[in-house]
């Protein structure tokens, strides 16, 4: 465990280049080979827009990779944050600081984003792809890539981690959000086990579908154990599902980057689906 953390303490940016794309490869062949859902359109299109906004995504987090990197030396330096102040073996600080990672700077983040109004018209960008697959994993706008990138820096001053458990946190992060967007048909009996454990792709579509209430569910990044010990965790079986939302129906709207880029600026659009039972219109103003 101490060599794994001491690897990616200098984890070169060629080998989490590696990660990235070869995360994006692998779940490309299989949903490929067995998709939940026969989707109609022109898949390497639908890629190249997401990849731009992965391209922003990789951009903000290396501006503020500084900030990481200094919050992280600093609350080691001073012993400030949750594993630094406990005595446990070095295998269980950094499951903690894993778990932590992922409450702070993953799982709350996305709460706040569907309860904050001007969060919420940043992530609507992630939203608004009707055709889900592993390239929507990072289909976040600038705006939001700003505020993932900060409460990861918070997270890891609640938290205390070092910078190599953050780094295995990012790369996990990354791997295990491909597969959750991935468009892969998953056993019921696999996503039982695996929903125990990790969040799985039959958890986390249910996220996108286009309607209230099961757009504000299932926020979790790599645990589930998030949403079943807050309330948040819905099911809805696959051939009920529907992506992207009901306030932007228009392809338009959500298929070109200059009118995406604008979206965050728009007036807000209450939700005009059925089955609202938390409307979006009475989110709190930042």
């Amino acid at each position: 465990m101490e060599r794994l953390i001491q690897y990616f303490e200098t984890i070169p940016s060629a080998h989490r280049a590696l990660i990235l794309a070869g995360g994006i490869t692998l779940f490309w062949v299989i949903e490929s080979a067995l998709p939940l859902f026969q989707f109609e359109y022109r898949k390497v299109r639908h890629a190249g827009l997401n990849f731009f906004f992965t391209l922003t995504t990789i951009v903000v987090n290396f501006l503020f990779a500084v900030l990481l990197v200094k919050t992280c030396d600093w609350v080691v330096a001073n012993h400030i944050g949750i594993i630094q102040w406990i005595s446990l073996p070095f295998w269980a600080e950094v499951i903690i600081g894993l778990l932590l990672l992922d409450l702070v700077g993953a799982y709350f983040i996305h709460w706040l984003q569907h309860h904050v109004k001007i969060m919420w018209r940043f992530h609507i960008i992630h939203h608004s792809d009707t055709y889900l697959d592993t390239t929507s994993a990072n289909r976040h706008h600038p705006g939001e890539s700003l505020f993932r990138a900060m409460f990861t820096s918070l997270a890891a001053l609640i938290a205390g981690t070092p910078i190599g458990i953050v780094m295995l946190y990012q790369s996990l992060s990354v791997v295990l959000s491909q597969f959750n967007h991935a468009n892969i048909h998953l056993p019921r009996w696999a996503d039982q086990v695996l929903g125990w454990l990790i969040v799985t792709p039959n958890m986390h579509h249910v996220h996108h579908h286009y309607v209230l209430p099961h757009t504000n569910s299932n926020y979790g990044n790599i645990f589930p154990i998030w949403d079943r010990l807050f309330g948040t965790y819905m099911e809805l079986a696959p051939k009920d599902l529907k992506y992207g939302l009901d306030t932007h129906p228009d392809s338009r709207e959500h298929s070109h980057i200059g009118t995406m880029l604008k979206i965050p600026f728009q007036k807000h659009r209450p939700p005009v689906g059925t089955g609202s039972v938390q409307p979006q219109e009475e989110l709190k103003e930042s």
